[in-house]
């Protein structure tokens, strides 16, 4: 073998052994190298949830003097959420909560003329709520980025009040919510690997598609609503694995 092809070969070696090295160091600097590659993973959810009744009025509120305004008001609660999530492609995952548990309550103020015995002219209703839901999101995300990877997601959720007042027999001063809802979901949240678990924050928006207002036109607090929608801004912090 000539000198100039046995510099070639030693060339070749060392450009081979460099590139062996990078990619060693590449991986000792990448959390998780390997979670990426997985079918699937599990995990864990925190949330937060910010409510809002969207809250449509009926026809007998223009016709009655009795309730002068109905207004929402925004509310807080929390939950938590099992989480499973299927490896679709490079940018793509889907993923359902098995189930997700939130304690919720929802207020409406009412400005009323002529209040019943022991009620104020101006009063809240609050709406207590279990919810039971079961989303089901497509997860669309970026290249990861060392540590680091964004995402969006949307989907639908299925919720059932397990706390609901449906079926309330003493409802002269409720306003009755259906247990059974039904929403589209939206949001965005950021990966942040760490050694030995992803810490993902998330914000979700979630509309209601159903009309969730049992409405009683014997009831001085129900008869003056037509629809209710409900409306959630959820913050999550989410572990997975």
């Amino acid at each position: 073998m000539t000198k100039k092809g046995i510099f070639s070969v030693i060339l070749l070696m060392g450009l081979m052994m460099a590139g062996s090295r990078t990619s060693a160091q590449l991986r000792d600097y990448l959390n998780l190298p390997d979670h990426d590659s997985k079918r699937y993973y599990l995990g864990i959810g925190f949330l937060y949830d910010n409510s809002h009744l969207q809250v449509n009025a009926h026809p007998t509120f223009l016709a009655s003097d009795s309730v002068l305004y109905v207004n929402p008001v925004n509310s807080g609660g929390f939950g938590v959420s099992g989480m499973f999530t299927f490896h679709l492609a490079n940018h793509l995952e889907f993923r359902f909560a098995f189930p997700e548990f939130i304690f919720s309550s929802n207020s409406i103020s009412y400005h009323i003329n002529y209040p019943p015995d022991g009620e104020q002219k101006l009063t809240t209703k609050q709406i207590q709520s279990l919810l039971l839901g079961f989303p089901a999101q497509v997860k669309f995300l970026s290249d990861r980025i060392g540590n680091f990877r964004v995402y969006m997601m949307g989907g639908i959720n299925y919720r059932y009040d397990l706390a609901s007042n449906s079926s309330a027999r003493k409802a002269e001063n409720l306003v009755k919510l259906s247990s059974s809802d039904l929403s589209v979901e939206a949001g965005i949240g950021f990966q942040i690997y760490m050694p030995v678990f992803i810490l993902s924050p998330e914000l979700k928006f979630s509309q209601g598609i159903k009309n969730v207002h049992s409405r009683d036109p014997s009831l001085q607090y129900s008869n003056v609503i037509d629809k209710i929608r409900t409306r959630q801004i959820i913050f999550s912090i989410i572990f997975e694995g």
